[in-house]
């Protein structure tokens, strides 16, 4: 018989808690169990999620009033195939349907495949066959030995490769130019290669990188043709000089320990084992699965997929390849698959979860999702981002919006690991999300973005939070062009508010702290400290209205402060911040003003006033401990010029008395001249994810 248990159950929602008193069913998973069996007990367990997926179907058309909790055993457990959950599969907010690990064990969910029988080939050299490969029903770009990512064989084994030669043209043709070949540098590319169409180059340019498989190589000419188009010029960024490039799954590149390389043809995979590595004890997997769970509504036809759970479960290894005609050229690595996508869901849960050792994103929270939660995860060595947000826009119907999910408290890093154009957590079309206490690190570009719209047209994205994080060691100089947390187009009611930002580093230009971006608009910037950032630890290139108060931007490199247009509106209120460099411009870019009209109503008469301002400062507190007021200048005029002009009128040149910037403990003393302008004291101790609620 069923074992029922009255429960008094505190379920987690997306924003609320709620006390319910409800009957709970009880299943059991065990990586040694039976479908057959009755699943009732842990000595009766099943054996796979869809095995207690259908049951629980047909118990809920029987019954949908009772908590359904499936609980897995502790062991690894083998997915041979992605856990698909529709709207037949959903619980309510008052019963829903948990799976969880049995309390205090570890349950690994497993997508790959493991690699074994492997035998010398030459040298250092070991080799596996791997048939579904050779048959054409399988192909990977990662590799995991005892758990650690290891590097598909590249070259050059240092640094990088540079283009030569534009035949289709560099940046006088358009940076967004499509190019299917470049000229390279004399033996850098060898048509001689093994294997030539099964090498990938990678072309790391502006804000992508961009993924190219060879079709063709003309040793004559010294230029390589590839089967699909960039979606840029093949320039180093913004100048003629050639964009750095690698090439991967290179049979010629195998020659360091931890290299391997995947014979496609032939079907064998070929490693070099680090010295303190047993090949007859190694364990060698393979990511095969291309996702692990896929929760599937119809938001507009109300058969949404909602109040469901995943706790306490480690997901590993799952398999994500770029479509065929893909190459990666969209922003933030947005086209690149997720291995746990939400479409049409509401108030799902994923608490206390660990997605490790992946090749896409995480997360995709897709349209027609609302109120879900992913709280307290953590997101390891991520090949592309932690968790994307997108849903229906403005000309699309109101129920695919995405909107009012929580992303809290999670730890997202290393990610970018194969597309680091990646973004940690990526926003696009959604609105009243809220991204809060989240660690968000080692990433090649933005750690946080917002917004999908360039420019000033109209925009589903609005009222979303950035909050409370802990973002640190962004970029690390491989792209240019991102921020800690980036924001683009018209995005009413949207805070970043109270985040600790530090280390963020590019190529050649960005490497940004904040970085307000084509037509950001009506959004609020307050209690943030920013510090050793590459360019400036605020940044606008077009926006409108952004107002930018109480924040500390702290030791700018190369600048502190950067405006790059200047339109017929204000950009910025940028009042009662505190900004504190020792090397690089203060203001720098375009702060200039010019004159427009600005419409107060349709009188043609009293309706309009001739404006000059296109910016705000004042009431803050500047200060450069190895140079006196009068040598410091504020867009190119001294402090007196530039408040003659209007700006910083009320503002001060003072020290403003941290406690020990030299560390980074940017706390004011209790005599700070910022308090006397109105600076308001805030606190950093509890950003990044919090204790408490972990175990819940």
């Amino acid at each position: 018989m069923k074992y029922f248990v009255p429960l008094i159950l505190i379920l987690i929602g997306c924003s609320l808690q709620t006390t319910v008193t409800a009957q709970s069913v009880a299943y059991y998973i065990a990586p040694n169990g039976n479908d057959e069996a009755s699943g009732y007990s842990p000595k009766e367990a099943f054996a796979t999620l869809e095995k207690a997926r259908d049951v629980i179907r047909m118990q809920r058309k029987q019954s949908g009033s009772d908590t359904i909790f499936v609980y897995l055993l502790g062991g690894e457990y083998r997915l041979k195939q992605t856990f698909q959950l529709s709207l037949e599969d959903g619980g309510t907010q008052e019963a829903p349907i948990i799976y969880s690990a049995l309390t205090g064990e570890k349950v690994v969910l497993n997508g790959g495949e493991r690699i074994t029988e492997w035998k010398k080939y030459k040298n250092n050299i070991w080799v596996a066959n791997v048939p579904q490969v050779k048959k054409g029903n399988w192909s990977f770009n990662q590799l995991f030995v005892n758990g650690e990512s290891r590097k598909i064989a590249s070259l050059p084994k240092k640094g990088f490769y540079r283009v030569k030669g534009f035949p289709d043209g560099g940046l006088d043709a358009g940076y967004q130019t499509p190019g299917k070949r470049f000229i390279y540098n004399s033996e850098d590319i060898k048509a001689s290669w093994k294997n030539l169409k099964d090498i990938d180059v990678v072309v790391y340019h502006f804000w992508t990188d961009t993924h190219l498989s060879i079709e063709s190589v003309d040793e004559k000419e010294h230029l390589v043709n590839f089967k699909y188009p960039s979606g840029k010029v093949f320039t180093d960024d913004f100048n003629n000089e050639g964009a750095r490039y690698v090439v991967e799954n290179v049979w010629e590149g195998l020659q360091d320990p931890g290299d391997w390389y995947l014979d496609k043809k032939k079907g064998k995979l070929y490693y070099i084992p680090f010295a303190t590595e047993n090949m007859e004890t190694i364990e060698v997997w393979a990511p095969a699965i291309p996702a692990f769970v896929d929760i599937a509504g119809d938001a507009v036809n109300g058969k949404p997929v909602s109040d469901i759970q995943f706790k306490n479960i480690t997901f590993q290894y799952a398999n994500v390849q770029l479509p065929k005609g893909n190459t990666n050229n969209a922003q933030g690595s947005s086209s690149i698959a997720a291995v746990i996508k939400l479409r049409g869901a509401q108030r799902c849960v994923f608490h206390n979860c660990t997605i490790n050792n992946i090749g896409g994103f995480a997360f995709d929270i897709q349209e027609g999702s609302s109120y879900n939660e992913f709280s307290y995860n953590k997101l390891l060595n991520i090949a592309a981002g932690g968790f994307r947000i997108n849903g229906g826009t403005s000309t699309r119907h109101p129920l695919l919006q995405t909107h009012h999910n929580i992303i809290s408290d999670n730890e997202i890093g290393p990610y970018g690991l194969k597309f680091p154009s990646a973004v940690g957590v990526l926003i696009m079309h959604g609105r009243n999300n809220e991204v809060i206490h989240n660690h968000i690190h080692h990433g090649f570009y933005t750690g946080v973005s917002v917004g999908w719209e360039w420019g000033y047209q109209r925009s589903i994205s609005r009222d979303n939070i950035v909050a409370d994080n802990y973002i640190h060691h962004i970029g690390q100089g491989l792209l240019s062009d991102m921020g800690a947390v980036y924001t683009l187009g018209v995005s009413p009611g949207t805070v970043i508010r109270n985040n600790l930002i530090h280390d963020v580093d590019a190529h050649n230009y960005g490497g940004w702290g904040i970085y307000n971006d084509e037509g950001s608009t009506h959004i609020l910037v307050e209690n943030n400290i920013v510090y050793n950032t590459k360019f400036a630890g605020y940044n606008i290139n077009y926006a409108k209205e952004i107002t930018v108060r109480n924040n500390i931007f702290a030791l700018g490199r190369l600048q502190q402060i950067n405006r790059n247009s200047v339109e017929p509106h204000q950009s910025v209120y940028f009042e009662n911040n505190i900004i504190y460099w020792k090397e690089g411009v203060l203001f720098d870019g375009n702060w200039e003003d010019k004159p427009y009209n600005f419409y107060f109503d349709t009188d043609p008469k009293n309706g309009t006033r001739k404006m000059s301002s296109t910016f705000e400062t004042d009431y803050n507190i500047y200060f450069n401990p190895l140079h006196a007021a009068d040598s410091i200048t504020f867009n190119k005029l001294r402090f007196n010029e530039w408040q003659q002009k209007g700006k910083d009128r009320h503002s001060l040149y003072a020290d403003p008395l941290f406690t020990d910037p030299e560390h980074f403990d940017f706390t004011l003393k209790a005599n700070s001249p910022a308090f006397k302008m109105g600076f308001q004291p805030f606190n950093m101790e509890n950003v990044g994810p919090r204790t408490r609620n972990r175990d819940k």
